[in-house]
């Protein structure tokens, strides 16, 4: 058993390469449609459909290594020619799917790798060097880039290597030769072959199918921001003493031990406030905030649904106090209405006045079952009761809005 190529046969290390590929692929591509099919209604369920994606991805990683290697391996070595270079055709159409195969399967782990870099949340990759990736910003934008490109990458390897075991098969029962007993490594019966002939055409073939079907998934939309469906509520604008320039209102949430956070993107603040006041009661606050506006990484779809914030059926959630200045400080004290269960809040907050313009900076901690969200993740082994509420805001008094437009 030779470890190298020859003109005629594949070394071990090749078979060795095509075999650990094929399993590979052959496990992650169920276990990701598996996962993809599971509920995530409880705590258990959940758990399964992450550690089933946890496998694909770590699965996918793998591939993505192993096929640098293979690729590396198979440019040092001679290629076995062609058992039939008279069918010129089916070699030509042989060597293009081959083409396509080894690019996808560099191009969907990568593109998958990728797109778990740019999103935050849900199913880590089991190994110890870190979820993102350097120059990949995190970013639902180009989260959904490449989450496109994997899908349309995953595609045409499923679809080639289809093709690729039909012509197996095809050449074993039908041609009754020996191309795929020399690939298993058996001693069949070969001729010495002449060097293969080398040529780009069927490089360029699969050069041509690329940006057909990259540009078919532009046509289907693939490449787009992806929806949870829910509509964000359109809010009514508000007259306020003073008003909202600039801010945020950001969660984070842990979710199998790591930090998912997420910003609410549409809201609004009617504040009033006398900032002479130096103790006692100075201003009231109502903030709105559209609940559908929220982008929590990949966890955006699960958190909108009916277990969770049931954005379909609660579109807003409304915070209602008085502000209240203290010698060492402030507090908004009020009420918080979401998903239907209204809960006293006093939330304590930093702010500074410097003529009319005011900064403000407050964080929280809620419990999610204190409004019913989750429910049915009564533990925090995969969802974390407590989540982190950071909020910070620059406001206009009125008269200075007026000189500031």
């Amino acid at each position: 058993m030779t470890l190298s190529n020859t003109t005629s046969r594949y070394g071990a290390i090749t078979r060795s390469f095509h075999w650990l590929t094929a399993l590979l692929v052959m496990t992650l591509i169920p276990v990701a449609m598996i996962a993809s099919d599971l509920p995530y209604d409880t705590s258990e369920q959940l758990a399964r459909k992450a550690w089933l994606f946890s496998l694909h991805k770590t699965l996918g990683v793998t591939v993505f290594f192993v096929a640098l290697l293979r690729i590396g391996w198979a440019l040092g070595q001679p290629k076995p020619s062609t058992l039939h270079p008279e069918r010129r055709a089916e070699t030509f159409l042989a060597e293009t799917a081959h083409w396509l195969l080894y690019g996808s399967l560099v191009l969907a782990p990568l593109s998958g790798w990728l797109h778990h870099a740019a999103t935050t949340g849900f199913a880590p990759i089991w190994w110890p060097l870190g979820q993102s990736l350097p120059m990949v910003p995190k970013s639902e934008s180009i989260a959904a880039l490449f989450g496109g490109f994997h899908w349309v990458f995953g595609k045409v390897m499923t679809v080639t290597i289809l093709l690729h075991v039909a012509g197996a098969l095809k050449h074993h029962f039908i041609d009754r030769d020996a191309t795929l007993r020399r690939m298993i490594g058996t001693k069949a019966a070969l001729p010495d072959l002449p060097a293969a002939a080398h040529s780009l055409r069927p490089l360029g073939a699969a050069i041509a199918v690329w940006a057909a079907v990259l540009l078919g998934g532009t046509g289907f939309g693939v490449y787009g921001t992806e929806s949870s469906g829910a509509q964000a509520a359109a809010l009514e604008d508000v007259t306020s003493d003073w008003t909202v320039q600039d801010g945020s209102i950001d969660i984070a949430v842990t979710q199998f031990g790591s930090q998912v956070e997420g910003t609410f993107a549409d809201w609004t603040a009617d504040i009033t406030f006398d900032p002479t006041v130096s103790s006692g009661p100075s201003g009231s606050v109502e903030v709105v905030i559209a609940i559908a506006s929220l982008k929590l990484g990949s966890v955006t779809d699960q958190a909108m649904g009916p277990d969770f914030f049931d954005a379909q059926q609660y579109e807003t959630a409304v915070f209602k106090a008085d502000l209240i200045t203290e010698i060492d400080g402030y507090f908004a004290d009020g009420t918080l209405s979401l998903k239907g269960t209204e809960v006293p809040l006093k939330m304590l907050f930093r702010l500074s006045v410097e003529g009319g313009a005011a900064n403000m900076q407050a964080n929280l901690t809620l419990d999610r079952l204190d409004f019913g969200i989750g429910n049915n993740m009564a533990d925090e082994s995969s969802l974390g009761f407590g989540v982190d509420v950071s909020i910070a805001l620059t406001a206009l008094r009125g008269d200075q809005q007026a000189i500031a437009e």
